[in-house]
This record gives C-alpha cells, sequence and structure tokens, in this order.
C-alpha cells in the first residue's frame, strides 16, 4: 500500500472510530432506558435537525454518491428524473404524512412501528396485518441493506484493492457494533453527522472540478464523446414510449417516500409540532440540494473524466473524480461520505426490521409475556441475522449491483406501504381488511411486475415494459384497499373519532 493510500486509510479510519464512539456513547446514556420504545424510537425525543438529516441520510444510501452519478455519466440527463421524482415524494411526504402520522401514532396508543401503528389505528387485537409486514419488512431489508453492504465492498475494493469480500464483512460488523449498542438515537445522531459529510462532499467536488477545468492548460483525463442526446431530458431524443417511461419511472420512485418504514419512523420520533415545522424545511432543503448536486457532480465528471468509464465502472465516478483532483487525506475524507451513506442507510433498515419482528411478531404471536429487557434482546439478535442475510445477497457473484437492489426493495416498500399509509391518514372509512389486502396485493404486483415485466429476470421474463415496477404496485394496492374497504363494514365510533382527533395538533 502506498502512500497516499495509507493517508485515505487513516481518514477512514478516524470516521469509523467516530461512528463506534456515538454507538458506545448512547449505550452508555441509554443503560437506564431499557424500554423498546427507547431503543427503537429514541423516546420520541428526536429535534429537527437531527431527524430532519436522519431521514435524508437513511433514505439517500450510496446510490446517490455512486448508482445516480454514474447513470447520468453514462447516458445523460434522461436519467435526472429520478431526482425530479425523489424531490416531489420528499415534499409530499413532509407536508402532507409526517405531522399527521406523528400525531397519529401517538393517538393510536403510541405506536411505535408502522405495524403497529397501521394496527392500532383500527382498533384491532388481530395480529393478521402486524405478521403481513414483519414478513414483508425482513425479506425487503435483507434486499436493501445488502445495497449498502456492496457499496462498501466496491468503495474498499477500488480504493485500496481490499477484497470485496473482506470488506463487506468488516462494514457489516461495523454496522452490527453501534446499531446493536446504541439502537434509535446511535442510529439518528450518526445519521446527521453523515447527511452533513455527503452534502459537504457533493458540493465541494465539483466546485473543485470546475476551477480546474478553468485552466487555460487543462485537458481532460480521456476523449470527450458526447452522445446526440446526452443533455437531452428525452432520454430517446423524441417523446416515444422509451422516454416517457423514463418520466413515469422517475416520478414513480417518488412513491416510495409514502411506504419506506425506516423514513416514516423519523417523523414519528421528532419531539414536538414545533420541532416538526423545522424538520420540514430543513429535510426538504437538504433533498433538493444532495440530488442536484449528484446531478451536477455527473456533468462535471464527464467534462472532467472524459470518456475514460466505461458502462461497468460507471458507479466509481464518484470516486475516480475525487482521487484525481484532492491530495490523499482531503480525498479519504470525502471518500468517507460513501461509507457514510452506506453505513446510514443500513443501519436504519437493520433496526427497523428488527423492531418490526421484536415489536410486531415476537411479542403478540410468539412469546405475549415478554417483558421490555427480552424484547430488547430480541431485536438486537435479528439485527445481526438480517445484517448476515444481507452479507449473503451482497456477496453472492450473480449480485446486479447498487441500484438494482435499490431500486428493487424500493418499489416493494413503496407498492406495499404506500397507499395503506396514505389512506390510513387521509381516508375515515378505510378498514382493518381493506389494509391487510391492500398491502399483500401491492407487495405480490410489484414482484410479479419485475419478475415478469421489467425485463429485469431475463429467465422469466414476458414482456420488458422498461416501466418501473411500483408504479403498478402502488396502483393495484391503492384499488384493491379501497375495494375491500367498501365492501367491509364502516368503521367504530371509536376509530372515527380517533380519526378526527388526529387531525388536530398536538405537542
Amino acid at each position: 500500500m502506498g502512500l497516499n493510500e495509507k493517508m485515505e486509510m487513516i481518514a477512514f479510519l478516524v470516521y469509523l472510530v467516530l461512528v463506534l464512539a456515538i454507538g458506545v456513547y448512547f449505550f452508555i446514556k441509554g443503560r437506564a432506558q431499557t424500554g423498546d420504545k427507547s431503543y427503537f424510537l429514541g423516546g420520541r425525543a428526536m429535534n429537527g435537525w437531527v431527524a430532519a438529516l436522519s431521514a435524508g441520510a437513511s433514505d439517500m444510501s450510496a446510490w446517490v454518491l455512486m448508482g445516480l452519478p454514474g447513470s447520468i455519466y453514462l447516458w445523460g440527463m434522461g436519467q435526472v428524473w429520478i431526482s425530479v421524482g425523489l424531490l416531489c415524494g420528499t415534499l409530499l411526504a413532509w407536508i402532507f404524512i409526517a405531522p399527521r402520522l406523528r400525531r397519529y401514532s401517538i393517538i393510536a396508543d403510541d405506536a411505535i412501528t408502522i405495524p403497529q401503528f397501521l394496527t392500532k389505528r383500527f382498533k384491532s387485537d388481530h395480529p393478521a396485518l402486524q405478521i403481513v409486514c414483519a414478513v414483508i419488512f425482513i425479506v425487503v431489508y435483507c434486499i436493501y441493506s445488502a445495497s449498502s453492504i456492496y457499496a462498501c465492498g466496491g468503495l474498499f475494493n477500488k480504493v485500496f484493492g481490499i477484497p470485496n469480500w473482506i470488506a463487506m464483512i468488516g462494514a457489516t460488523v461495523i454496522i452490527l457494533l453501534y446499531t446493536f449498542l446504541g439502537g434509535f438515537n446511535a442510529v439518528c445522531w450518526t445519521d446527521f453527522f453523515q447527511g452533513l459529510l455527503m452534502l459537504a462532499a457533493l458540493m465541494v467536488a465539483p466546485i473543485v472540478a470546475l476551477i480546474a477545468m478553468s485552466k487555460p492548460d487543462f485537458t481532460p483525463v480521456a476523449e470527450v464523446v458526447t452522445d446526440e442526446n446526452y443533455y437531452n431530458l428525452l432520454s430517446s431524443g423524441k417523446f416515444d414510449w422509451k422516454s416517457i417511461s423514463d418520466i413515469l419511472s422517475g416520478f414513480g420512485w417518488g412513491l416510495g417516500y409514502f411506504g419506506m418504514p425506516h423514513i416514516l419512523v423519523r417523523y414519528m420520533s421528532i419531539s414536538s409540532e414545533k420541532e416538526m415545522k423545522k424538520s420540514r424545511i430543513i429535510g426538504s432543503f437538504w433533498t433538493f440540494l444532495i440530488l442536484a448536486m449528484a446531478s451536477i457532480v455527473a456533468l462535471v465528471a464527464h467534462q472532467y473524466l472524459g470518456s475514460s468509464l466505461p458502462a461497468d465502472d460507471r458507479s466509481f465516478v464518484f470516486i475516480t473524480m475525487v482521487r484525481a483532483l484532492f491530495p490523499a487525506l482531503i480525498a479519504g475524507i470525502l471518500l468517507s461520505a460513501i461509507l457514510a451513506a452506506s453505513m446510514s442507510t443500513a443501519d436504519s433498515q437493520l433496526l427497523a426490521s428488527s423492531s418490526a419482528f421484536a415489536s410486531d411478531l415476537y411479542k403478540p404471536v410468539l412469546h405475549k409475556e415478554a417483558d421490555d429487557a427480552e424484547m430488547l434482546w430480541v431485536g438486537r439478535s435479528i439485527v445481526a441475522v438480517v445484517a448476515i442475510i444481507a452479507l449473503i445477497i451482497a456477496s453472492n457473484p450473480r449480485c446486479a449491483g447498487i441500484m438494482a437492489l435499490v431500486e428493487c426493495a424500493w418499489a416493494g416498500f413503496g407498492s406495499a406501504f404506500g397507499p395503506a399509509i396514505i389512506l390510513s391518514l387521509y381516508w375515515k372509512r378505510f378498514t382493518y381488511k381493506g389494509a391487510v389486502a391492500g398491502i399483500i396485493s401491492g407487495f405480490v404486483t410489484d414482484a410479479l411486475w419485475y419478475m415478469l415485466f421489467s425485463g429485469s429476470v431475463e429467465d422469466l421474463t414476458v414482456l420488458n415494459t422498461g416501466l418501473y415496477e411500483i408504479i403498478p404496485g402502488f396502483i393495484i394496492s391503492l384499488v384493491v384497499a379501497i375495494v375491500v374497504s367498501l365492501m367491509d363494514k364502516e368503521p367504530s365510533k371509536e376509530i372515527e373519532e380517533m380519526f378526527e382527533k388526529a387531525k388536530k395538533p398536538i405537542e
């Protein structure tokens, strides 16, 4: 390992030590707080800044530093519709979902997880909904967490030449340690700092690159080859089905925010209505900057690096540009943003999956007499199990990469839970049976479309529509939930009163 690699390694190690220190701090601080509410929701005491950046950082995984810039670098402006869709989804979620979900979850017997909220919202003792949710959580989070672990493997392999599998094991261990120790508080506070690091890295890199490119003696790393439609927002250069499906699929990404459990619980954890308003502004602005700068990084890299990166290496565009622009120590700090993006998403997903199993499956179905201490250790055990399964998925030679894993998981959650959350918050006539039917139908539709009509599984594909599976999944889930609810008997007066009460602000 040369001097430059050693300096980059020092920056990475310092970052990892800081992350672990946060986990240890909250482990010591929270030893007296043994309840699952403290471990899984931070006691509903998050301030506006921490909640906002934690929601953003847990959302924007390594794909925003690797997958998105790589796609735009390679294929051009037609790929920015994903950013547009995500920004629209973020704004709508902060405005219409976050405040009402927070107060409704408190009114609904202080629910601390999404499955709990959906069950208590209907005053039901039947475990079907919680069981369905817990199973979907664990399946999808194994895939989602695998994307973050895969990104860590690619990062360390590219920068230090460390074999992917060794890097992925190391990243999994680090994520496990501070999630296991500190719970929700540790995850949110590490997400806060990681969100700041991600934003700083994305803002600094293109600015320095533009300064370097403005010098008279600048020449690109390789010849700049620009397709005739590279700067066209219509990916095919004309208004055909290819361009339409790309635009629809881009906006489809925004639907995911309504059903993403690890983001929704951030809304529930905010301490007050006042902090909620602060979080809404901070979270929306942070997301806008992150998405805008990720797109700018790709366009600047296209001019700075030329066409030096082949399609298989497009995910490394940010890494390549940073290492070419900065001294090794600074490059190491900036590249830690990728590690931050990966870990801030993985820890949130592990915690959400463990809370779903412990609070929504283990206690209500398997061991109703479980006390707080037992629930805590069950949750921590599931964190380890999901992390190990995710590691196995990421290590599989047939793994399709970061973007493919994120797309799959994002669509699964958005299709299953998005309509149920919206209807729960805004439709008084919504029923328990409608929620169960909507969640199952959305998840099944999403999976079938992914296998048969998206071109993602070549052996099974019947027709490659090019349409992101979250769109048909979301629509079917919404329609089924409404139809089944209308066929079901009307909610009780008690449920309707709780619905009306949730409209009013509470502290």
